[in-house]
């Protein structure tokens, strides 16, 4: 019999009890669920009356004597407890355990306690697959759930961020009029809290763009297309500051399919990152690349400050940072694996305090098109 065919509650009981019926020569059938001291039916062939009774005496009794299965005259206390109306003949009952009970019903005493006893093994699979059904539907609701939820925070750091952005740059724009206008007025130490309001709200600005960064990131599909990294990384080297002392060095790196936006942010956050906690004279950052069969493996080094051990989990959380780091935003690694994990890779880092870190991530050679 068609039993474990489907994942949908109903059209399971459909594939299995109407060929029951069909076979054994059946009229109905129904499936009773215990709902703390209720009974409501959650299936029925024919499509008869919802069941929803709250359990007497003479119901517990009944369905506590039912520890496999069992056969029964019908009577008042199985009417009570039908689906449709029965008023003659016999129904055999089977405890599917947490799915409640099936109910078979025939007019004419066609089924035997012989045929309960060959029909058992086939029941408890199709007790089994309802489980699984049940398990499946309530997977799909959390996953819809959290779907919506994503969606609902997605929408409501676009918001704040947008309500955060406006005041910012009132601020901004106020501060460099003030700078223009009064700093010949101004002693020493007010142009200094003018420059470190404005690092303020600049940091702040950056702040708001990570978020919204992050927040988007896996949202939206996107056309994939070959992305020469090499090109890529010289785009990226363009676009930030990078000091005097820091030399960058770049293997030959791939074409990869993928999303260049998204590819620019992982490689620009982990470049910058490097930049940033070098305390060298003469600072390096090296960029590679292996071949790993479906994946490509990168490394980001740097001769820098290095990592406590402590803090290799943390920093791909968000807003978690080194302690000596006050001007760190704490939102560019958390963007950084979240891109590795949007392409299927993942990423590690090794490092030793005094002398450096690698960042170490894989990606996946074909992209699957989620931006």
């Amino acid at each position: 019999m068609a039993i474990g065919k489907s994942s949908d509650y109903k059209e399971s009981c459909d594939l299995f009890l109407k060929l029951l019926l069909k076979r054994k020569n059946l009229n109905a059938s129904w499936i009773l669920e215990k709902n703390e001291n209720h009974l409501q039916s959650s299936y029925s062939i024919p499509l008869g009356d919802e069941v929803k009774k709250e359990q007497n005496a003479s119901i517990a009794t009944l369905l506590e004597d039912v520890k496999v299965s069992k056969l029964l005259t019908a009577d008042d206390v199985l009417a009570s407890i039908a689906t449709i109306e029965i008023e003659s003949g016999v129904v055999a009952i089977f405890n599917l355990d947490a799915q409640g009970y099936l109910f078979l019903y025939t007019k004419k005493d066609n089924i035997s306690l012989k045929d309960i006893t060959q029909l058992q093994p086939v029941i408890n699979k199709f007790s089994t697959s309802l489980k699984a059904c049940k398990a499946f539907s309530a997977q799909e609701k959390l996953l819809k759930s959290l779907e919506i939820q994503n969606q609902e925070l997605s929408d409501y750091a676009h918001m704040v961020s947008h309500d955060l952005k406006s005041p910012l740059r009132s601020i901004d724009t106020l501060t460099a009029w003030l700078k223009d206008d009064y700093s010949d007025k101004l002693d020493a130490s007010g142009n200094k809290n003018l420059g470190l309001i404005r690092n303020s709200v600049e940091k702040m600005d950056t702040l708001i763009n990570g978020i919204l960064a992050y927040s988007t990131i896996g949202k939206n599909r996107f056309e994939v297309y070959d992305v020469d990294l090499n090109n890529l990384v010289k785009d990226v080297l363009s676009l930030i500051r990078i000091p005097d002392h820091i030399y960058i060095i770049t293997q030959d790196l791939p074409v990869i399919k993928g999303d260049k936006y998204r590819l620019q942010q992982l490689f620009q956050n982990l470049i910058t990152n490097a930049i940033a906690y070098n305390d060298k004279d003469k600072g390096l950052v090296e960029i590679d690349v292996k071949d790993q069969n479906e994946f490509w493996q990168f490394s980001v080094k740097d001769n820098g400050i290095g990592i406590e051990e402590t803090y290799f989990e943390k920093i791909f959380k968000t807003f978690q940072k080194l302690e000596n780091n006050k001007a760190s935003t704490g939102i560019g690694l958390s963007i950084v694996k979240k891109i590795v994990d949007l392409y299927g890779g993942t990423i590690w880092l090794t490092s030793e305090l005094g002398k450096g870190t690698t960042f170490y991530f894989t990606l996946k050679k074909q992209s699957n098109g989620t931006a």
